[in-house]
């Protein structure tokens, strides 16, 4: 394959994952968690250098596409944890410690949380999570980023 197909197809997977993100938010009405939103901005940066990397066939773009893609996958798998319960993650959209909180503050911490909580599994798909089918898929799609960068 050409440079400009691996840049292509790499760019579409981002689509298709970021379409897919949009499609159970808006027609499924399952609202995204901060750390869900977290993953959809590097999918958009990956559309949009994949876009003009199709254009141009630049080099250095298939690297910028290859990073983008597997940060999106790196925040995959750590939103997959959280959900697991194999590490914490960010207090402002997980259950946490409650330990040391005043009543006053335990109350204005439970008024002011997010109604989606990021460790809790929203869908899952042979038992593997939302977050972490974008960590596997993403990867997938770095490797294209990858394989677009090396071919000459």
């Amino acid at each position: 394959m050409t440079r400009k197909n691996l840049i292509l197809l790499a760019a579409l997977g981002s689509v298709a994952l970021l379409g897919g993100a949009y499609a159970f938010q808006h027609l499924g009405g399952m609202a995204p968690c901060k750390m869900c939103l977290w993953q959809r901005w590097p999918h958009a940066a990956a559309i949009a250098i994949g876009i003009i990397g199709f254009i141009t066939g630049r080099r250095e773009l298939a690297l910028a596409g290859f990073l983008a893609a597997l940060t999106t996958s790196g925040i995959g798998v750590y939103h997959a944890g959280v959900e697991q319960m194999w590490w914490e993650g960010p207090t402002t959209c997980t259950s946490g410690s409650i330990s040391g909180l005043s009543t006053d503050d335990l109350l204005a911490q439970i008024l002011n949380a997010p109604v989606v909580r990021c460790d809790e599994i929203a869908w899952s798909l042979f038992g593997i999570s939302m977050a972490a089918w974008n960590a596997i898929l993403s990867f997938i799609f770095a490797l294209i980023w990858l394989k677009a960068f090396r071919t000459k």
